[in-house]
């Protein structure tokens, strides 16, 4: 008779998780492609648009300069937007951070190049991708939250996952747009008006995602917090003072999937065409074949997270990502294009595995009350030593090694940095966790 009773309950809470996922699959899949159709164009086109010179090598470096500065900038998304998320809720915070990064990348696509404007295209370019920063950085915190405080906490691995598949399916849908313009228009239209198309689709993608987040109710765990009157005045105060240990984790369990994808997904781009001499849209498909394997591969990572250990298979990620970029850049010099799909497919596997436990991870890092503006500390400060630097670095170590041993030596460096975050971390039992899951 209890279990009757109580399945509508469950059946309520269940359909409330799902929808969650969804909200939180399409937004940060959405604010990704946004994030994802610019570090697609650093690689293939600003450079040349917006950094002109004699050296294709040097116009790259300065273009990844300002892909730099969308990580640069989430700390400040991170600390704004998470201290909201704790103080008014979740909801409110993510359809902000959504309309954000849509209207910044709206008007990349409007920008004029460096040739019929000088220097206000670059400037306004860093601009805009300052702003796309400050968004992902209030993003990815509420996000994982969205699915994270709506499922049990046995079950946080997988459903938090969602959150995680963003990044993968917003680069294939970033690079697949990318590759069709590429494909269809002469390499003039696409470098004077084509890439342009991929940055203004954003309206309508995001568009959507508000209409998905705005439907979508306030996370149980948050009603409890407003409930008990819980709510912090100063997160992130409260952070640096009560929970720094755990926000060290969350940082350094970061950085080796930062570097990861920043090689597998973005540089990788630039190695193939400029080192290989691969043709540009051989490049973009080897990373939209491996990205939407990823789309699978995360939410699995996840699920094996739940069965076994969080710590377990993010280490065995890391441990696989040093030793697997080492192999790639043997095997790449004399390889075409089934072995570059193969090695792409492999290096984001390993960050597969990092990346679907990792939303959980660092979520149970924090008390209830402080989760998001901790969350978002973390992702955003180990963006800055992780994702924002490594495709510079990646560049600079190319130009003074073709061999890319340099390259794997840093990634691997990166790999042992995350190790050492998943040997500090725990994992946070919350009241307002088991209350709601008694509820």
């Amino acid at each position: 008779m209890d279990q009757i009773l109580h399945r509508p309950d469950e059946q309520a809470q269940r359909s409330g998780l799902r929808r969650a996922f969804v909200a939180s699959l399409a937004g940060t899949s959405l604010e990704w492609y946004d994030f994802a159709v610019y570090g697609a164009a650093s690689a293939l086109v600003f450079g040349h648009l917006f950094f002109p010179g004699d050296d294709a090598l040097t116009g790259t470096l300065k273009a990844f300069g300002t892909y730099a500065v969308g990580y640069l900038s989430r700390p400040l998304g991170g600390i704004v937007f998470g201290r909201l998320g704790d103080v008014i809720g979740r909801k409110k915070v993510l359809i902000w951070t959504l309309l954000l990064i849509g209207v910044a990348t709206f008007f990349i696509g409007l920008l004029p190049s460096y040739a019929s404007a000088g220097y206000f295209g670059p400037a306004m370019l860093v601009l805009l991708r300052f702003a796309q920063g400050v968004g992902v950085g209030g993003e990815w915190g509420g996000a994982v939250l969205l699915t994270s405080e709506f499922s049990k906490p046995e079950e946080r691995g997988f459903w938090a996952s969602a959150a995680q598949v963003g990044p993968p399916l917003g680069t294939l849908m970033a690079n697949g747009v990318l590759a069709i313009l590429a494909g269809v228009l002469p390499t003039e239209e696409f470098l004077s008006w084509g890439w342009r198309v991929a940055f203004l689709l954003s309206a309508v993608l995001v568009a959507f995602g508000l209409w998905i987040r705005h439907t979508l109710e306030e996370t149980p765990v948050f009603k409890m917090i407003e409930e008990r009157g819980e709510r912090p005045a100063a997160p992130v105060t409260e952070v640096l003072r009560t929970e720094l240990r755990p926000l060290i984790a969350g940082i350094l369990s970061r950085v080796g999937p930062d570097v990861l994808y920043g090689m597998f997904a973005v540089f990788v781009l630039t190695y193939a065409t400029a080192q290989l001499k691969m043709p540009r849209g051989e490049a973009v498909t080897a990373v939209m074949i491996a990205s939407a394997i990823q789309v699978v591969t995360i939410p699995f990572a996840g699920y094996l997270s739940d069965r076994f250990s969080r710590k377990l298979v993010y280490g065995v990620g890391a441990v696989g990502g040093a030793v697997w970029i080492f192999a790639f850049f043997n095997l790449m010099p004399s390889a075409g294009l089934p072995m570059l799909i193969l090695g792409v497919t492999l290096g984001l596997f390993c960050h597969s595995l990092m990346y679907g436990p990792q939303a959980a991870f660092i979520a149970e890092q924090f008390h209830a009350p402080l989760r998001y503006t901790g969350s978002s500390l973390a992702y955003t400060f180990a963006g800055i030593i992780g994702g924002a630097v490594a495709p510079l670095i990646f560049t600079w170590l190319l130009s003074r090694d073709p061999s890319g041993f340099s390259i794997a030596c840093y990634v691997a460096v990166a790999a042992v940095v995350t190790l050492v975050g998943l040997a500090m971390g725990r994992a946070v039992v919350d009241e307002v966790d088991v209350a709601v899951g008694q509820r």
